[in-house]
């Protein structure tokens, strides 16, 4: 059951994504030849009449793609059509491009808008226990049978008061055996724990109780548009590490991905709506990166273009973009392999 929230919450993720593509071509007047929720065999098609358009449902869920007559570089037009992307203005061009993305990082921005003006915004209780409010799955924390509501006395010897000392005693016992003293219906009870390295830090996977505090219309609309540059930023500092490192740690595919949005359901409808705020964002900066086959990468000559005044060779462009698609399809491969034999 949760897995099915997990295929339906990132591919809806995935369709956004898509429809800004064809919402944006729409209005330049370029002609959409095909909109495809999914990949491989066709289970569902339909074509409005008087439509361009041919809008269909495929079997495989997890993707889905917007054809614009015109705008792989190799492809055969009439110079004289105006519907297609190839003949369209640079301006026009780079703004289908970029609608993609933007459609993720308005739609990351609706959801944080909408679960803090009306549910207000998580606030740890401060100044007392550090009391358990959620155990992650998966985590050292869950395998050593650590529970919601437990309060953590103290770590390897230290008195936790709060979240704060909690942290400082596990960040940097990273895969060291390290024993917790908790308080579980009012028995003291010694719990031996490895935190995991996540990021240089030890972590043990759990986080204080919370209330939510509501909050004013005007620092929800804040909050929602300064939360897709937050996580866009932390997600670019991971990437710059393990670049620097030559890692795929913490990178998920397909798979990876519905694994986490399934977790995240189980815990409650909050975290997983927040969860997938926190994938769109990703998927719109991912999109941006300028790297062949994706859309910065397609940015890229059409910024070539801006400046030279002159478009880049149709077949190097082609070419490019499907070595680059080779390699991206091949990382896809390596992690998701890695999550399913995870």
């Amino acid at each position: 059951m949760w897995e099915l929230f997990g295929i339906l919450g990132i591919s809806l993720l995935v369709v956004v994504h898509e429809t800004g593509h064809y919402l944006a071509a729409r209005a330049f007047g370029m002609r959409v030849l095909r909109y495809s929720i999914g990949l491989g065999p066709v289970l569902f098609k339909v074509q409005p009449k008087g439509s361009p358009t041919v809008f269909q449902i495929s079997a495989i869920p997890f993707l889905a793609y917007v054809q614009i007559d015109g705008m792989t570089p190799t492809d055969d037009g009439d110079p004289s059509d105006p519907a297609l992307f190839q003949n369209k203005s640079v301006f026009a061009r780079l703004v289908t491009i970029f609608a993609g993305p933007l459609a993720n990082y308005l739609a990351a921005s609706l959801i944080v808008f909408g679960l803090v003006a009306f549910d207000g915004v998580p606030e740890a209780e401060q100044g007392g226990p550090m009391i358990v409010g959620e155990v992650l799955p998966g985590t050292p924390a869950a395998a050593a049978g650590l529970r919601t509501d437990d309060r953590i006395v103290e770590a390897e010897g230290r008195p936790v008061p709060n979240i704060e000392a909690l942290v400082e005693a596990t960040r940097g016992r990273a895969g060291q055996e390290t024993h917790y003293v908790v308080v579980r219906d009012g028995e003291r009870l010694e719990l031996t724990i490895t935190p995991r390295d996540e990021g240089g830090r030890g972590v043990i996977g759990v986080g204080p109780r919370v209330r939510y505090v509501p909050v004013g219309l005007g620092q929800a609309l804040q909050l929602s548009v300064l939360y897709p540059l937050e996580v866009s930023l932390g997600t670019l500092m991971a990437i710059g590490n393990n670049l620097r490192r030559l890692s795929t740690d913490g990178m998920s595919g397909p798979v990876g991905m519905v694994r986490m949005a399934s977790q995240q359901a189980e815990r409650g409808m909050r975290p997983y709506i927040n969860f997938l705020a926190v994938i769109s964002v990703a998927l719109g900066l991912f999109n941006l990166l300028p790297l062949p086959a994706l859309d910065g990468g397609r940015m890229g000559f059409l910024f070539f273009e801006l400046i030279t005044r002159r478009r880049a060779n149709e077949r190097v462009e082609a070419m490019i973009h499907t070595v680059g698609l080779l390699l991206l399809l091949g990382l896809i491969v390596l992690v998701t392999f890695r999550d399913v034999m995870g």
